[in-house]
């Protein structure tokens, strides 16, 4: 009996393990339709040679490794050979590979069939081609600059951050490798952001998704970007310079190809923008980061890395003067300022990251996660500046012509901060991956330890017309000339607070997916949910113990139509349990009980692939509409958010999402990009205004060319139309008093380069010269920012005038037009 139980239980897990290896197939057909027989199919791995030939009916079935990638060989002597590169089919999995081979004289193409492609647009995730991230110009190029064609906004070049269908800066999630990246917290000024956690050298994969993302992500409420890194397979290098820096990327594999590693160093000096502002200033912000990703692959089991980032942002601004003018042409207006003082900033960031992954069977893996995150950042600053509004001389032969003629309001600023910050956040974090014939079945559990050390003073002294200008907020009552007012004189504004924080939290995760087919139909089911629990402990006294849960789902059917078509609703609820900046409202003062905002997401979308001049094109179509409660809501001065930390607001968003994607120039491929949107918010019942990031319209274009006769010489354009966000009332107003709008930002980047060598383009024929030899890639172009010199404004100087007892929004620009060369290397 024992026996019989034995061969039966071996005789299932056998035919289990059997049916888990994934395969392809298919037929194999010559120019007049007939089956070939006889066709040789094969690829190499390290323990041999997998094979298989056609039967005399053109058909084929070859095994493939599970979640890898190979190259299948398919010959015969009568034909020119193929070749595919198969990758990521999961156990059980098979896809059909139909092909007609043509004579020998024929050169057949490269194939690519990547099963993980497939996947993420079932799973409403787009997939960013690394080059098309290198080559876009912009005056922050990078992976955040490709972001708003997907759903993303961004009105200022200078800044890295962007927000997605209405949210903010602080509700997108960035991943490397599985490992979660953060963002700085004192950032008060685009300017001072420096650069992007991602080192664009080093990515192999970029992945975006605007909302309706899976469980396995974490919680926020607006946007996922997971970045993946190349593991190296040989040595190489690349450069990359410019007017604005540069970087030096290094890879390379040890001789038994188990160790790995690539270093990437970075430099940006962004005093070519900056100093093209209207404000004459000594001013150099500079900023450096080193990076590295070590490998190590044991055998086939383990999978060990290590990822390091330390990087250092010096921000030194000295201004000297500056004079706006605005107005109209009957009645011109300029504001002059003359400054004292300066601001020092400086920001240093530390993060470590060790991953084991281990692969215990074909269909079970578990992932180990440890990082640790420490950062160290200051804003120190004593800037005096003495301003004049007033009528400008129009007058083309006078001596004054553009000078202030008649002055309106005079006055002076006087604004100090001495802000410090040391956070320190570690992980814990552990996932496991498990496959069940067509299901995947996806869990994970994370520890989280945040401390903060936190300083923060900060005042603001108004002078105008002689008159020192008290806080925005009334709580004297001043009733002059009839009763003389003793109130004691105060700063317009005023912070101070010191803040020690420990936040302790555990989240989780589960979901299920799975791909099948109803009917003809192609069918994917995704479902599961969150769990985060947390704790904020103050000196003071600590919070109460809060949890929340997060149920998600997505469906996607694509059906065998003639049309290329697929269909997508996802949805679910996202929490965003607060950090550290939500947690302290605009006065300094940590509130340790602040709730997680709440939004339920719903996303329908659809897909439509289609031949156009016999070229390849993609339209993408997503509607959405988020519900909000429990809302956390804050002012937005150029980039700095400060928080009411009170949950006292619902909220809506929706909208539309189009683009277009496809080979608008042959070999090249373009984006178009149109999208609308409307979000709205409602403090205390007070009724709905338009929340800060309330951008109504979006377009986005990213065209690349080349010209026909001399392929090497390439066009890039990256042009960006966005309708004004709210955002021209003056700091800490009542948004219900000012619901202004900034100007329309307009931007186009262009950029112009010759491409000596690049052997992934075959329209450029291979060099001849030999000292091309050695290069992969090496091209010299011009970048223009900004080329139409339109003058787009982050926020508004309010400037009183002490005669008319009104006050002037005068623009702050941002950067003007400017030039700058690009070399790219790379062997």
């Amino acid at each position: 009996m024992n026996k019989l139980i034995a061969l039966l239980i071996l005789f299932i897990s056998t035919t289990a393990f059997a049916q888990s290896k994934p395969f392809i197939y298919g037929i194999v057909l010559d120019e007049s339709g007939q089956p070939i027989e006889g066709v040789y199919a094969y690829y190499d791995t390290s323990k041999g040679r997998v094979e298989t030939t056609t039967n005399r009916n053109g058909v084929y079935k070859l095994d493939i490794p599970v979640i890898e990638k190979v190259t299948v060989w398919f010959s015969h002597l009568s034909f020119k050979g193929l070749y595919a590169e198969i990758a990521n089919l999961s156990p059980g999995e098979s896809f059909e590979f139909n092909f007609t081979f043509k004579p020998d004289t024929q050169v057949m193409p490269i194939l690519v069939i990547d099963k993980e492609t497939g996947r993420k647009q079932l799973e409403g995730i787009t997939t960013i081609s690394p080059d098309l991230i290198k080559n876009i110009p912009g005056a922050n190029a990078g992976v955040e600059n490709i972001v708003k064609l997907l759903g993303g906004n961004s009105n200022n070049e200078l800044s890295t951050g962007y927000n997605v269908r209405g949210g903010n800066f602080d509700e997108n999630l960035v991943y490397v490798n599985d490992i979660e990246i953060y963002r700085p917290f004192l950032v008060r000024s685009g300017q001072q952001e420096g650069l992007s956690f991602t080192n664009t050298a080093m990515v192999k994969n970029v992945d975006f998704s605007a909302g309706g993302f899976q469980s396995k992500y974490g919680d926020k409420l607006s946007s996922v970007l997971d970045i993946t890194y190349r593991t190296p397979e040989r040595f190489g290098a690349a450069l990359e310079a410019s007017f604005l820096g540069g970087s030096l990327t290094v890879e390379g594999v040890s001789k038994n190809k188990k160790w790995g590693a690539i270093v990437g160093a970075r430099y940006r000096d962004n005093s070519l923008l900056v100093n093209s502002q209207e404000t004459e200033s000594n001013f150099r912000p500079t900023f450096t980061d080193i990076q590295s990703l070590v490998t190590f692959n044991p055998n086939e089991k383990w999978e060990l890395s290590f990822l390091g980032n330390i990087s250092q942002n010096k921000y030194q601004y000295q201004p000297l003067s500056r004079q706006t003018n605005f107005g109209t042409i009957d009645d011109p207006i300029a504001l002059q300022i003359l400054y004292d003082g300066q601001e020092k900033d400086e920001y240093q960031t530390y993060f470590g990251a060790f991953t084991a992954k281990h692969k215990i069977s074909d269909t079970f893996s578990l992932k180990l996660i440890g990082s640790v995150y420490h950062t160290q950042e200051q804003e120190h600053y004593d800037i005096l500046a003495q301003y004049a509004l007033g009528d400008v001389d129009t007058n083309i032969g006078s001596d004054t012509f553009g000078d202030i003629q008649f002055a309106r309001a005079v006055g002076s600023q006087l604004t100090h901060a001495r802000n410090d910050l040391d956070a320190l956040i570690a992980n814990a974090e552990v996932k496991g991956y498990h496959t069940l014939g067509k299901s995947q079945i996806e869990w994970g559990a994370k520890y989280t330890r945040e401390d903060i050390r936190d300083r923060l003073v900060e005042w603001e002294v108004i002078d105008s017309a002689g008159f020192s200008i008290r806080p925005p907020v009334v709580d004297i009552r001043n009733d002059q000339p009839y009763n003389p007012f003793t109130g004691d004189l105060v700063p317009y504004n005023n912070i101070r607070s010191t803040n020690f924080v420990t936040i302790n939290r555990v989240s989780g995760y589960a979901q299920w997916s799975h791909k099948t087919n109803w009917g003809d139909s192609e069918v994917f089911l995704n479902a599961g949910a969150r769990v985060h629990q947390w704790q904020v402990d103050v000196p003071d006294g600590s919070g109460k113990s809060q949890i929340v849960v997060s149920p998600r789902a997505q469906f996607a059917i694509k059906p065998n139509w003639e049309m290329d078509m697929l269909f997508r609703l996802s949805g679910g609820v996202y929490q965003q349990p607060p950090f550290y900046r939500e947690l302290r409202d605009s006065t300094g003062t940590v509130r340790p009980n602040v709730k997680a905002q709440k939004s339920i997401h719903i996303v329908a979308a659809n897909e439509y692939s289609f031949k156009l001049w016999d070229r390849p094109f993609k339209l993408v179509s997503e509607a959405y509409y988020k519900k909000l409660d429990d809302v956390n809501t804050y002012t937005l001065e150029n980039v700095r958010i400060r928080y009411r930390a009170d949950n006292a607001a619902t909220a809506y968003a929706y909208g539309v999402d189009v683009r277009m994607n496809g080979e608008f120039v042959l070999g090249t491929e373009s984006w178009v990009s149109l999208g609308y949107m409307k979000t709205e918010e409602n403090l205390n019942n007070r009724g709905y205004i338009a929340r800060p990031t309330d951008q109504r319209l979006k377009v986005a274009i990213l065209f690349q060319d080349y010209v026909p006769n001399i392929p090497n010489l390439k066009a890039y354009l990256n042009l960006t139309y966005n309708t004004g966000l709210p955002g021209g009332s003056p700091s800490y107003a009542d948004p219900y008093d000012y619901q202004s709008r900034l100007k329309d930002y307009r931007r186009v980047d262009a950029g112009f380069s010759y491409v000596f060598v690049n052997v992934g383009d075959k329209k450029i024929t291979p060099p001849k010269a030999s000292w091309l030899k050695p290069f992969k890639e090496l091209s010299l172009g011009l970048e223009i920012f900004n080329m139409f010199d339109n003058q787009n404004s982050i926020t508004n100087t309010w400037v009183r005038d002490v005669y008319t007892k009104s006050q002037y929004g005068v623009p702050n620009y941002l950067t003007s037009r400017v030039f700058s060369l690009k070399l790219l290397a790379r062997i």
